[in-house]
C-alpha cells in the first residue's frame, strides 16, 4: 500500500448572497483579517472572492465568494468550527453575539468540548468550541450553563463526563487513535 500523503486542513469556501453583510460578520465578530480580494472568472460566471484569516502564515482559511442562489432552501453546509483556548474565549464570543444579530445561539457540553452554535447572516451554523481532557462517544450534546462560574462549569462538566459512555482522558483516545492512523 502506498504511504498516506501528509495532509492539513488549510481553509473552505463559502457561496454567499450579501457580501458585506457576511464580511462583516466574520470580521467583527469573529476577528478576521481581509487579506485580499477581487473578480474571479469561475466556470460558473463572475464571482467576487474575499479571502479571510487569523494567522499570518495562512493567505486564507476561508473564502467568501458571490454566487449563493437565492432559492436555497437551507445550507448544505453543516457548520463551521473554530477553536478557542479557555472558558474566557467561549464566553467572550458568546457575550458578543447579540451585537452581530447571530440567531439559533446553543450553548452545549459534548464531554470533549464546550461549544457555542450560532448562525451566521445567512443561516449556516458556527461552532465555537474548547476541547476538555476527556473523551466520551459522539454524539453527545448537553445544555451547557455559561453563566456558571469556571469552578461550577469544570466540576459539573466532569462530574457528567464520568457518567457517560466511553469516558477517558483525551490523552487515552489520542494514543488509541494515533495507533489506529498509523502516527505518532
Amino acid at each position: 500500500m502506498a504511504a498516506k500523503p501528509a495532509l492539513a486542513f488549510s481553509h473552505l469556501g463559502v457561496y454567499v448572497r450579501d457580501l458585506a453583510r457576511m464580511e462583516a460578520f466574520y470580521t467583527g465578530l469573529l476577528g478576521f483579517t481581509v487579506t485580499d480580494r477581487g473578480d474571479y472568472s469561475a466556470p460558473t460566471g463572475p464571482t467576487y472572492l474575499v479571502f479571510l484569516s487569523r494567522d499570518p502564515d495562512e493567505h486564507h482559511q476561508i473564502v467568501l465568494a458571490t454566487g449563493r442562489p437565492e432559492g436555497l432552501a437551507f445550507s448544505t453546509l453543516n457548520q463551521i468550527s473554530f477553536r478557542v483556548p479557555d472558558l474566557a474565549g467561549l464566553r467572550a464570543l458568546h457575550a458578543a453575539l447579540p451585537r452581530f444579530d447571530a440567531t439559533d445561539v446553543r450553548p452545549l457540553y459534548h464531554g470533549n468540548a464546550m461549544s457555542v452554535y450560532f448562525r451566521d447572516p445567512e443561516e449556516n451554523r458556527i461552532e465555537v468550541f474548547m476541547d476538555t481532557p476527556w473523551y466520551v462517544t459522539q454524539p453527545c450534546g448537553i445544555a451547557l450553563d455559561l453563566a456558571r462560574s469556571d469552578d461550577e462549569i469544570w466540576r459539573w462538566a466532569e462530574e457528567t463526563a464520568r457518567e457517560l459512555p466511553g469516558f477517558r482522558p483525551r490523552a487515552a483516545w489520542r494514543r488509541e487513535m494515533a495507533a489506529r492512523m498509523g502516527v505518532a
